[in-house]
């Protein structure tokens, strides 16, 4: 094995698993072919979907057209597909717009037309289409409050399907009676293909009751209107079985496990042994790093459950129930818990970064960890476990110079992380 800087062994582990799950790689061995006899219309949401349409746009071989929405900042320069930017976790007015011009592009079709959804991560605060009787202020206003709940992923897109005239299904419905496929970028542990962007275009197995008892689970306030909409059944979703969906299809075209495939087979090339813990990790972002933190003492100091030296690898979403002032996405969270957990122990190296380029809402993808981070910390007045009360993790690994910028990657799996153990 050639000398290894742990450093750049962990980041070039966070661009393979980039890389692998780039729209341009992913998506060309997925498309389908032309109809014969209609037109095929471009739509879509997500912080991968510009990047996808450009995709499209590289290999279809015939005339198209359509629409697209992604983040701010991740558009892709299309010719015939037009991208729109708009905000992202917190819906905005763009994103309203390009989801009602949307709805208006698929009127009007007929059965011998394809219309191709191009859906990815971040396309449910994208595609921002209240229902009726509910403003987007207060949209806005129940996006916040779930991000600041700790509700998972499953749970925020089950409301959000609730309170739209475009999720859970309903994008497909409004394209009847054209033939839809339906190609995904999957953010969500698990790889549902009903939950990736709150499911514009599939049906939807959960309920208004749902929605509604997630809400009162986490002590949300709840406007009157979106109250009266939840109890009395306006904003159900149509439901698995339902015959306007038939004929429709619908790929997942690049996952979590896929990034960690590629991140691991980069470790291999470097002479490391890799292990994936799991591709779908869940829970308070805080409470995962303490997991991780035992079993990465456990190997170092016991060879169980693996042998060192190692890097174990891990995705999936965790989350952040905010309290503090501070600033900083879940992988900062997690990385910031690691550290106070592991309190320098000399072996052990980390990396945690979102595979979207972005931690939450922050500048940076995430940040790097090393043995020395808490007394590079502690030399410059900072105090770890103060910080991590306070939510900010990005203030941390910032004042060491150890965030990971990478800028937009218009890609997502979420979050993907690495503990290199020497």
């Amino acid at each position: 094995m050639t000398t290894l800087v742990p450093r750049q062994f962990l980041l070039d582990l966070y661009s393979s698993a980039v890389n692998a799950v780039s729209a341009a790689k992913c998506l060309p061995a997925f498309l389908p072919a032309p109809s014969p006899h209609g037109r095929t219309l471009v739509i879509g949401a997500g912080k991968g979907a510009a990047a996808m349409a450009k995709a499209v746009e590289d290999h279809w071989p015939g005339p198209i057209s359509g629409l697209v929405v992604t983040r701010y900042g991740h558009g892709a320069h299309c010719q015939r597909i037009e991208v729109v930017e708009a905000a992202h976790p917190v819906p905005d007015e763009a994103g309203r717009r390009a989801a009602g011009r949307m709805m208006e592009m698929v009127q009007g079709l007929t059965k011998d037309d394809l219309v191709l959804c191009l859906i990815s991560g971040g396309g449910s605060a994208l595609l921002a289409l209240p229902a009726d009787g509910i403003t987007l202020e207060q949209k806005q206003a129940m996006n916040k409050a779930l991000l600041k709940s700790g509700a998972a992923i499953a749970e925020m897109n089950c409301v959000r399907k609730h309170l739209s005239n475009i999720k859970g299904g309903k994008l497909a419905l409004a394209c009847a009676p054209a033939r839809v496929v339906t190609l995904m970028i999957s953010d969500v542990p698990g790889d549902d293909p009903g939950i990736i962007a709150s499911g514009p275009t599939l049906p939807d197995a959960t309920t208004c009751a749902e929605a509604l008892a997630i809400l009162h689970k986490y002590q949300i306030d709840i406007p009157a209107a979106i109250q009266q909409h939840l109890e009395s059944g306006k904003g159900e979703t149509p439901k698995p079985g339902d015959p306007r969906f038939a004929g429709h299809t619908h790929h997942v075209i690049a996952t979590a496990q896929d990034a960690l495939e590629a991140a691991a087979a980069t470790a291999r090339a470097a002479g490391m042994t890799p292990y994936i813990l799991s591709d779908g990790i869940e829970g308070e972002a805080r409470d995962v790093a303490i997991v991780h933190a035992a079993i990465a003492r456990q190997v170092a100091k016991h060879g169980q459950p693996f042998k060192k030296p190692c890097v174990v690898i891990s995705g999936g979403e965790t989350t952040v129930t905010v309290r503090g002032k501070g600033r900083g996405g879940r992988n900062a969270e997690f990385l910031l818990s690691l550290a106070v957990a592991l309190d320098g122990h000399p072996d052990i190296h980390a990396i945690a970064c979102d595979t979207d380029g972005i931690d939450g809402s922050e500048d940076n993808a995430g940040a790097l960890y090393g043995p020395d981070s808490i007394s590079l910390a502690s030399a410059l007045h900072l105090r770890a476990k103060s910080m991590l009360e306070n939510n900010d993790g990005y203030g941390f690994f910032s004042a060491l110079d150890d965030l990971v910028v990478s800028g937009p990657t218009r890609t997502n799996v979420n979050d993907f992380r690495a503990m290199l153990i020497l």
